[in-house]
């Protein structure tokens, strides 16, 4: 057993609940001070804890779960209904960023065509799991405008998969394989047209043997199985992983129904059993994902001396976050919703460092402009939220009156 792994464990969960503690005191969101715990433990200040890959794994399993729970709550008809609004949001907010971010890395700072290319790629990437957090923090989360946003995050997780795919490849070989594309397009859609359904029948079978179990944890033990199968079915198909759960989580909702008039019950009861006994579960492992991020940050890498880095990061911030504004402000809503949904997608996250640790160990990003991406993604990962928060707070009578 390694001991130091475990106080490293040990003590990501202490940080994360004092620093989350502190933020909340300071009418901060609870995810502020978890990423600040994980800045605090890791290399960017004290270097007392790095995202070994067990801890890695306990990160990620917190993510599905956390997204699972999102399902559970989320409203799938109204997805269904803001569709065509959700998809607005995410390619707008996609390709404004890239196209943006591309020119500006290759026409003002004079970058070759492929770094100009996945800098771009990493300002199109919306960290699905801090957004959502936020909202839940707020007490968003089955608001009109928060359903689009998860609609517009879920498709703009799924075409930044496909980019980084396209971007890789075309490192590799200096070609785009069209053909491969398509394929993990074909992938993705015909999971999440089975998965949700081949969910509901699980979850069937998991109350009709909770009914006759003797052994007591039937429920968790079955919950956990099933959300970990789809999040490696997503992962295996080139979805990210915790779209699995998201997956699973919108299938074990009561507002989900098998198609073809099939009537499977899920009660009323169960679902609620559901909520009580794998929240305590998502309570303990959520929070390691966010400090996992924090711990990804290495700020202290950066060369603070530099001039390109600061223009270039300030530059590429002033994109990043206005490509996603733009994406809100075309949504057909009302104005004060936009924003808020431009707001929303901002935090780029574990999304965005995915992106440039690609450019940085495929050799595309040198180190300055790995450091300059690196702060991009720190900016709108720390500060989003307390934007999202404050302008919730300015304007919270105008949503009421939307409602």
């Amino acid at each position: 057993m390694d001991a130091n792994l475990l106080l490293q464990i040990a003590g990501i969960l202490v940080a994360a609940r004092v620093c989350a503690e502190l933020a909340t005191r300071f009418n901060a969101p609870r995810v502020i001070g978890e990423l600040c715990a994980g800045v605090l433990l890791g290399p960017s200040l004290l270097g007392w804890v790095h995202p070994s890959d067990p801890i890695k794994l306990l990160a990620e399993i917190g993510i599905v779960l956390l997204l699972f729970e999102i399902g559970l709550e989320t409203d799938l008809g109204r997805i269904i209904r803001a569709g065509s609004r959700a998809l607005l949001l995410a390619v707008v907010g996609f390709v404004a960023p890239f196209v943006f971010g591309a020119g500006l890395a290759y026409y003002t700072f004079d970058l070759p065509v492929l770094v100009s290319l996945f800098i771009g790629g990493t300002l199109t990437a919306t960290s699905i799991g801090i957004t959502v957090r936020v909202l839940t923090d707020l007490g968003r989360h089955g608001s009109n405008e928060s359903q689009i946003v998860i609609g517009a995050a879920v498709v703009d997780d799924i075409m930044g998969v496909i980019l980084l795919a396209v971007l890789y490849e075309l490192s590799v070989s200096g070609a785009v394989n069209l053909v491969n594309a398509g394929r993990v397009v074909l992938y993705i859609t015909a999971f999440f047209l089975v998965a949700p359904m081949a969910a509901k029948l699980l979850a069937y079978a998991v109350q009709r043997l909770e009914a006759q179990s003797r052994a007591p944890g039937m429920v968790p033990v079955a919950l956990i199985a099933i959300i970990l199968t789809f999040a490696a079915l997503a992962h295996n198909v080139g979805a990210p992983g915790l779209l699995g759960g998201f997956a699973a989580g919108i299938a074990l909702s009561r507002r989900f129904f098998l198609p073809f008039g099939l009537a499977l019950r899920v009660g009323a009861n169960f679902n609620r059993k559901i909520r009580q006994q794998i929240k305590p579960i998502s309570q303990l492992l959520t929070p390691i994902f966010f400090v996992v991020v924090g711990l990804s940050l290495d700020l202290s890498a950066v060369d603070w001396s530099s001039p390109f880095i600061w223009i270039f990061s300030i530059m590429m911030t002033v994109v990043a976050i206005v490509g996603k504004l733009a994406g809100g402000l075309v949504v057909p809503e009302n104005h004060y919703s936009r924003i808020a949904m431009g707001l929303a997608m901002v935090p780029r996250g574990e999304v965005g460092l995915i992106f440039a640790e690609l450019g940085r160990i495929s050799g595309i990003f040198d180190n300055e402009v790995y450091a300059g991406v690196v702060i991009v993604v720190a900016y709108t990962t720390l500060l989003s939220p307390f934007w999202i928060k404050l302008y919730y707070r300015l304007y919270a009578d105008r949503f009421v009156e939307a409602e």
